[in-house]
């Protein structure tokens, strides 16, 4: 073949090549992957069936919540906002867990409440199989006995839509840390209302569910965490606990 023969040959593979690559970006990829999930959005109205497949399909897994089938996004989370306080939380819980073992705790497991709300909350604090069960896929059915949630302001979804949907489905205790306004308030389900739960004179709170769990609120919001465990230890210590270990 002489040089204007190879010439032509290559011009040919070449147009042959541009051809193929023009058709191929003119696909729609939903059409070359006909399974693919659109990414979740803020605001989508889905089934909690539909929020799962495209969460799971999400790269970075970041994290969003199933509310009332809307779903929310969540923001980058600062450290003395949130990721402070809630390992403060999770600390305490994990100090009665341990001396409690019919008790487990969770931090911001996925959560199925009914069709149209899947969390994530902050910290769960359960009896494995009485209020809710744990799926074949690894996630939580039903109601925790005690839900805790990092709320930045009273503004916040965890005290309106989440806590009416915790309140609906039976969340016996809900308990909500609201930084800015330096306020925890910590609710009890009695005849299907959340009330909330009164303090001593110290100001102690001591949950109903969960026999000798106690939490010194006022040296909480001071961030005197030596004296918060100690009040811990010492429902730990309580008759009450003594009798619900046994």
């Amino acid at each position: 073949m002489g040089f204007l023969g190879i010439w032509g040959a290559l011009a040919a593979a070449m147009a042959l090549y541009n051809q193929s690559v023009f058709l191929f970006s003119s696909v729609d990829p939903m059409q070359l992957h006909p399974q693919a999930h659109p990414p979740l959005e803020n605001g989508d109205r889905l089934s909690y069936r539909e929020f799962e497949r495209r969460y799971t399909a999400m790269p970075n897994h970041q994290k969003a919540e199933l509310i009332e089938g809307i779903v929310y996004m969540a923001s980058p989370l600062r450290f003395t906002a949130h990721a402070q306080p809630h390992a403060d939380l999770i600390g305490l819980l994990w100090t009665y867990k341990v001396a409690t073992p019919p008790t487990a705790i969770g931090i911001e497991p996925t959560v199925r409440l009914d069709g149209e709300n899947e969390f994530q909350p902050d910290g769960v604090l359960l009896i494995p199989g009485r209020g809710s069960q744990l799926t074949p896929e690894g996630y939580i059915q039903g109601a925790p006995e005690l839900v805790v949630e990092i709320a930045a302001s009273s503004g916040a979804l965890d005290l309106g839509a989440k806590q009416r949907v915790y309140q609906r489905n039976g969340v016996q205790e809900y308990l909500v840390w609201q930084i800015f306004e330096q306020e925890l308030n910590w609710f009890s389900l009695e005849e299907g209302i959340y009330q909330p739960l009164a303090a001593d004179e110290q100001g102690i709170l001591r949950s109903r569910i969960f026999p000798g769990l106690w939490l010194n609120r006022p040296e909480l919001l001071a961030n005197n965490l030596a004296a918060v465990l100690a009040t811990l230890q010492a429902g730990l210590a309580s008759p009450e606990h003594g009798a619900f270990m046994a």
